[in-house]
């Protein structure tokens, strides 16, 4: 499913090979334009179903698949998908191929709190920035002024720079707004790791994030969201209303939360999936993309099995694994968030699923990474054959 420039007659798809095979034979070399001429000429009629040079994108409203078993989809698998993620308390489960919605599951129309996934969104706003050389990742703490409520932060701990903090890696465990309790219990010791030397999974540090995107830019977090991402991306569901600042005692800087859908998430995914660009504009830089998703630190378990890498607020695959019990194509990576919600994308496959649950309501279903990857084997083991790992 990719769309050819002008459309997608047999018309169109021969003036565009030709148009092509004219291009390649007037760059060559005078005396090797016979012999590619003929070669080009003599190339199978099997290159009109070639995947086009032009990636398809949603407009105002997603294109679905129909009958996603015409494409080489499993039927069968994906039924068994959906039956899997209503066990495990999923809310809804939203896959893209190519650029188009192949199987929507549940409430994927429903706004719900993306959680931590809030941190993915405020990297590529972050990015944007970085690029119009508003904000440097060289800077420290220091340099920028940056500080926070008494016990403030020591001289050693304002060495820390923008790139730190992206990365988890600032050594600054002052108390944040909106953390979870375990986060609270383990957080290390004030001053027990200089700065860049320590990963550490830190609201202080993503909070933070914030409040020097909204000083660099004069513009607060959600409305550079809804100019840097929401509108170029065309969503179809974000609204200001559903967006909230968190505040509270233990820092001066507050937490940002975002209500969203899984098919507003799902253009997000998508756009980082195709590196930045979207419809012919560079959105994020692709260096950028490039860059948040390497891999810089590991994430461990108790047992010291190693869980993923992390990036610039994007997990990362470390050794070939992302989650447990599941081994994605080399450069896939995810935005999560409490409870299960997930962003995944797998460039290599033109690949995006969202994952969401219910974790706004006290007692709501949580699913577990390795019941999520048990779910993504089943829309794997789902997809043609041609596109499968």
């Amino acid at each position: 499913m990719r769309e050819w420039p002008g459309g997608d007659s047999l018309t169109v798809r021969t003036m565009w090979i030709a148009r092509k095979r004219n291009f390649l034979i007037l760059r060559a070399p005078p005396m090797n334009r016979f012999l590619l001429h003929f070669a080009l000429l003599l190339a199978p009629l099997a290159a009109l179903n070639a995947d086009p040079p032009i990636a398809v994108f949603p407009g105002e409203h997603w294109e679905k698949l129909e009958k996603p078993a015409e494409h080489g989809w499993s039927a069968a698998k994906l039924d068994e998908a959906h039956q899997f993620a209503k066990t495990a308390g999923s809310v809804a489960l939203l896959v893209v191929h190519h650029g188009v919605i192949v199987d929507d599951w549940g409430a994927t129309t429903r706004r719900l709190n993306v959680h931590s996934i809030r941190k993915s969104l405020l990297s590529a706003l972050i990015g944007q920035e970085v690029e119009a050389g508003k904000i440097r990742l060289g800077d420290t703490l220091e340099k920028l002024g940056f500080d926070d409520n008494a016990p403030s932060l020591t001289p050693e701990e304002k060495q820390a720079t923008v790139g730190d903090l992206l990365k988890a890696r600032s050594g600054i465990y002052h108390r944040a707004n909106y953390e979870t309790d375990s986060m609270n219990a383990r957080r290390p010791e004030r001053g027990s790791h200089p700065h860049d030397t320590f990963f550490f999974y830190n609201n202080w540090d993503f909070n933070a994030l914030g409040s020097i995107y909204e000083r660099a830019t004069g513009v607060g977090v959600f409305e550079g969201f809804k100019r840097g991402l929401a509108e170029p991306l065309q969503m179809e569901d974000f609204r200001m209303e559903d967006t909230e600042y968190v505040r509270g005692p233990a820092s001066m800087h507050p937490a940002y939360l975002f209500r969203l859908t899984a098919r507003d998430m799902a253009r997000v995914g998508l756009l980082y999936s195709r590196a930045g660009q979207w419809r012919g504009r560079q959105v994020i830089p692709a260096s950028w993309v490039a860059d948040s998703v390497t891999p810089y630190s590991s994430s461990t378990k108790t047992n010291g099995r190693v869980r993923a890498g992390y990036g610039y607020l994007w997990w990362t695959s470390w050794e070939g694994m992302q989650f447990e019990n599941l081994k994605l194509p080399d450069g896939s990576f995810s935005a999560r968030g409490h409870g299960g919600h997930i962003i995944l994308v797998a460039p290599s496959l033109d690949l995006v699923v969202v994952h969401r649950v219910n974790a706004d309501e006290k007692g709501g279903a949580s699913v577990e990474y390795s019941q999520f990857g048990s779910l993504m084997k089943l829309i794997l083991e789902a997809m043609p054959r041609q596109s499968a790992p």
